[in-house]
């Protein structure tokens, strides 16, 4: 089985890396040795998988057949190698982590910080930025979003709860008056932050029914902090995390409004693209995530 094994790996190979040269460069083996592989591979089946020439090397029908299938069980191969190395090595190498820049600045960078000093072995590319990132695209292992639903294509991690508020100056809601349920707000001038899930739709627990109501007003930014600040200035109501908005609940600067109303839906996810296996680097970044906000609670 394993010399089976062998050959098809080969002729992989030498295909991949377009001829045998090139193939034995690339994988430290010699050229006479893939040569027969391919060959006996040929002999097995009885058919031709390529041509050659001193100049081009194509496959046949047959050929371009065996490769889509050959390359894809030496890569379920690999993978299954991989994922198995990965439970039992520690983690290491370079670890691409996304999140939102408020976040990542104030919450999760000790979390992040905290598991290199575990983990001298990984190296950290941190990236906060306030825009949706394509994780496929642009190359990123795991990112940290705080939202309610997901994209298909992607799977997702709870860590922990997010717990939100709305809030408002007290300057304001003494001069417009304060919500009491969250129909409300729709006649009230309200901060949008077009980071949030639902951006300008809210949502709320009405007598056990989920409803969501559509805000408006003068302000549209697509930074929490910003929104935070928006409502201090007394522009509107804001819909904030709790770990921008409870600091400033305590301070007088900004007071808690429709507080029987939980808005729901929001936890800390992390989200990967999908693969047939995990990285032991990104599977341990995440179990340490989920220990740290158990011991480190986030409002």
């Amino acid at each position: 089985m394993s010399q089976d094994l062998a050959r098809i790996r080969a002729f992989v190979q030498v295909f991949d890396a377009g001829g045998f040269s090139s193939a034995a460069r690339q994988h430290g083996r010699s050229k006479a040795l893939l040569s027969k592989y391919v060959t006996d591979l040929e002999d097995y089946l009885g058919v031709r998988l390529m041509n050659r020439t001193t100049r081009k090397l194509s496959l046949t029908e047959a050929g371009e057949a065996y490769y889509r299938e050959a390359s894809q069980l030496l890569q379920q191969l690999d993978d299954l190698d991989n994922s198995i190395l990965d439970q039992t090595a520690a983690p290491r190498g370079l670890l691409r982590v996304s999140a939102a820049r408020n976040f990542g600045e104030m919450i999760l960078a000790p979390a992040i910080f905290a598991f290199l000093a575990e983990h001298p072995d990984v190296t950290l590319d941190l990236r906060l930025e306030d825009r949706f990132v394509d994780l496929v695209e642009e190359g990123i292992d795991v990112a940290l979003r705080i939202s309610a639903a997901q994209d298909s294509s992607l799977i997702a991690r709870k860590i922990c709860d997010m717990q939100h508020s709305v809030v408002a100056a007290p300057v304001y809601l003494d001069a417009h008056g304060t919500p009491k349920v969250p129909e409300d707000l729709r006649h009230h001038a309200c901060v949008v932050d077009t980071n949030l899930q639902g951006q300008a739709n809210w949502r709320f627990v009405d007598n056990g029914q989920t409803v969501s109501v559509h805000v408006n007003g003068p302000v549209r930014v697509n930074s929490p902090l910003s929104a935070r600040d928006a409502a201090m200035a007394g522009l509107g109501i804001a819909l904030l995390p709790g770990y921008l908005a409870d600091p400033m609940i305590e301070a007088g600067k900004l007071t808690r409004i429709l507080d029987g109303y939980v808005q729901t839906g929001a936890s800390l996810m992390a989200v990967y693209p999908h693969r047939r296996h995990l990285a032991g680097k990104v599977r341990a970044l995440i179990d340490h995530l989920v220990a740290w906000f158990e011991a480190h609670p986030v409002n």
